[in-house]
């Protein structure tokens, strides 16, 4: 099933998602159709928030579909290490066609759960670190506009206020 994407402005991306406590098939559905939304919206990364289900859990698959090894589902991830600096452009599937230069640790480690309940570790560089903070950050309510300067945000908001007066961003 293909869930819709949440944009900026909804309250379940502004608040931490709930911890996940119960691991069964209806969890493993829940990953499958956040791949399937993922693809579909042409990301490499997806949070539960973003198609309004406050649960902590991400998808991602930074290769998009190359290779199905690549797809990693996090459950209640934890970052618990960081090296380095990267800093790159940046996007996110709940704010469609923005992009902004945000600075990000170069090397990520997290700790997370599988769909069994196991717990694990996993690492990134670059392009795969990026991706593990900013799913994790939507898992604590934080978008990666808030990495930018306080007069990047506000353009962008006032940008997003236009298209809401103009009925195209819903």
């Amino acid at each position: 099933m293909i869930y819709p994407i949440v944009k900026y402005g909804d309250p379940v991306l502004e608040k931490p998602a709930e911890t996940i406590v119960h691991f069964d098939e209806e969890l493993k559905q829940l990953a499958d159709d956040m791949f399937e939304s993922m693809y579909a919206a042409h990301g490499v990364g997806l949070a539960a928030p973003q198609i309004g289900i406050s649960k902590r859990i991400v998808v991602i698959d930074i290769n998009f579909k190359e290779d199905p090894n690549d797809k990693l589902v996090l459950i209640n991830p934890e970052v618990i290490r960081t090296e380095g600096k990267q800093r790159g452009s940046e996007g996110c599937l709940s704010l469609p066609e923005f992009r902004e230069d945000v600075t990000r640790p170069n090397i990520v480690t997290v700790r997370a759960q599988d769909l069994d309940g196991k717990w694990f570790e996993t690492s990134g560089e670059e392009l795969m670190a990026r991706a593990l903070m900013h799913e994790t950050d939507h898992l604590n309510g934080k978008l990666y506009i808030s990495h930018v300067s306080a007069l990047k945000r506000d353009l962008m908001k006032r940008k997003i206020k236009k298209l809401v007066r103009a009925g195209e961003w819903a």
